[in-house]
């Protein structure tokens, strides 16, 4: 009796586990990107999709990082200059180090050096 009971509850789980299967596998979402449907007499160069796409990203990608980039002309007023182990400046808890760009000096947003 007890092992008809024990094999009907595991039934009515594999079909409770089955339908949660089912129902994750229907209620998730797919992204697939931008679709373009184009005419078969229309002329199509893929490579030349592929590239410009390639471009975009490589431009969103530099911008991205241009933004991460601190780049200041003069250092705040209260600056310290500290020697080791390489010269940068400590301001306020933020750390920079000079560079020379265009004969010109900036300075550069660094992470605290050890």
């Amino acid at each position: 009796m007890q092992i008809v009971r024990l094999l009907n509850r595991g039934k009515k789980m594999a079909k409770l586990l089955s339908l949660v299967s089912l129902f994750c596998l229907l209620s998730s979402t797919v992204f697939a990107g931008q679709v373009v449907v184009r005419k078969s007499s229309e002329p199509f160069d893929a490579f030349a999709v592929r590239d410009e796409v390639q471009r975009k990203h490589q431009w969103r990608e530099a911008l991205r990082y241009q933004q991460q980039i601190q780049i200041l002309q003069s250092l705040p007023i209260g600056c310290l200059v500290v020697t080791t182990p390489y010269r940068h400046f400590a301001c306020q808890g933020l750390y920079y180090r000079p560079y020379d760009y265009h004969e010109q000096q900036v300075y550069i947003q660094i992470d605290p050096p050890n």
